[in-house]
């Protein structure tokens, strides 16, 4: 069964921050469960989220809630193991709407850190605003 592989030792960085105003559009707040909340970035072509788990795991959904009209079209989920290179394990698309949207991942391979590129944005300035994001899975044996 699938559970969030996202925990206190998770660890996460971003391609950026609007304003750089981590107080205010912070990545903390895609996994405060608050629905007031969120991650904003800046200005910019393929914005992304990066995050190292404590143990490997088995990628086998990704959930995520945008803004809609700030909303990514096309997005790319890549993972590696601790030193290996990033590869492509699955493509996604939003719709551009407020909603928690799912995407099952089939190939699930073992890996340490995911990816998640925002290829492009609904926003002209490829501004993404994400209030949720969750990473399901189950650690690898």
């Amino acid at each position: 069964m699938a559970s969030s592989l996202i925990c206190s030792n998770t660890k996460s960085r971003v391609s950026s921050v609007l304003n750089r105003d981590v107080k205010q559009y912070g990545k903390k707040y895609m996994f405060d469960c608050n629905e007031e909340t969120c991650w904003n970035s800046d200005q910019g072509e393929c914005q992304w989220v990066l995050l190292e788990f404590p143990k490997s795991v088995r990628v086998l959904e990704v959930k995520v809630q945008f803004q809609g009209g700030f909303s990514a079209k096309t997005c790319r989920l890549e993972g590696c193991l601790k030193e290996g290179d990033f590869t492509v394990l699955s493509h996604f698309y939003p719709e551009d709407n407020n909603s928690l949207q799912s995407f099952p991942i089939q190939e699930a391979s073992a890996v340490d850190k995911v990816k998640i590129m925002f290829e492009n944005s609904a926003d002209f300035f490829g501004r993404i605003i994400v209030y949720s994001l969750d990473v399901l899975g189950e650690k690898a044996s």
